[in-house]
């Protein structure tokens, strides 16, 4: 008997209750999901795409379990994540980590290196302090900082340093499965391609499979291997980024690929030959 994909997102629906605009009157819905579904096999990765208000975020949260779902089921490893009983889920949780989207909102500003990264693996309270600190030094070392840096605070460092440090924060549970939401939106054009290339080396190394989230179809065309657009809360059209770019068949598809940026050779001048 093969073993299950890795992720199954399964008819996912959520809808979220406005307040009463009448006093009789029900409250307004909003329908953030409607029947959305994908699998991800292990090792893989997924890429969701969007604009603002097409329910990639609310989707990450459910697929996080920080939410829970109107209907549906979100399946980790065989495991339906929102059924699990509450300390259940706080065990599996190190199967499945988060990177999001602010490396300066995500990392608390009070707190060293070493306690940001450390985390995880403090929360899940099985280990004691001298292994947190070798595995934090580990996960730094990971994604190309050193082990000194553990005693620094995040304003020492860069965006993109910063967002490396979110990531080994993400690896140090050896999780199966990381959610990342926007990664590198929030980055300069010249480091977001470094930030994208160190996920897939440690995919590599690691085997990590990524849910990645964005609104930009160029930066998962970069690393991930099948793409779903999000529109209005439901896929649209999924398949593999070479096949969209090429031969997107659907219009709001179309439209996200008209908004990637391309570069032009500029205009001859007037009397001028090649």
């Amino acid at each position: 008997m093969s073993a299950p994909p890795l992720l199954q997102v399964e008819h996912l629906v959520k809808d979220y209750v406005l307040p009463r605009e009448k006093l009789f009157a029900p409250p307004p819905r909003v329908h953030a999901l409607r029947d959305v579904s994908f699998t991800i096999e292990a090792g893989r990765s997924f890429g969701l795409v969007g604009e603002s208000g097409s329910g990639k975020s609310t989707l990450a949260r459910l697929v996080m379990a920080l939410d829970t779902p109107t209907a549906g089921r979100v399946r980790l490893l065989g495991q339906d994540l929102h059924a699990l009983p509450r300390e259940q889920l706080r065990r599996a949780r190190r199967d499945f980590q988060m990177v999001f989207q602010d490396p300066y909102g995500s990392l608390d500003p009070r707190q060293t290196i070493e306690r940001i990264v450390a985390e995880p693996l403090a929360a899940q309270g099985e280990v004691d302090r001298r292994t947190r600190n070798r595995r934090a030094a580990e996960a730094v070392e990971s994604v190309g900082l050193r082990a000194s840096d553990l005693g620094k605070y995040p304003h020492e460092f860069s965006g993109g340093q910063r967002q490396r440090i979110a990531i080994a924060r993400a690896l140090i549970t050896r999780p199966r499965l990381i959610v990342a939401d926007e990664p590198v939106s929030a980055l300069d054009v010249s480091v977001q391609a470094q930030v994208l290339n160190l996920m897939r080396d440690l995919q590599s190394e690691f085997g990590v499979t990524y849910l990645l989230i964005s609104h930009d179809l160029a930066v998962v065309h970069h690393l991930c291997d099948d793409v779903a657009v999000l529109w209005q809360g439901q896929i649209v059209e999924q398949g593999p980024p070479e096949r969209l770019f090429r031969e997107a068949a659907h219009p709001y598809t179309r439209s996200l690929l008209d908004a990637v940026p391309r570069a032009e050779p500029p205009p001859a001048r007037a009397g001028l030959t090649a």
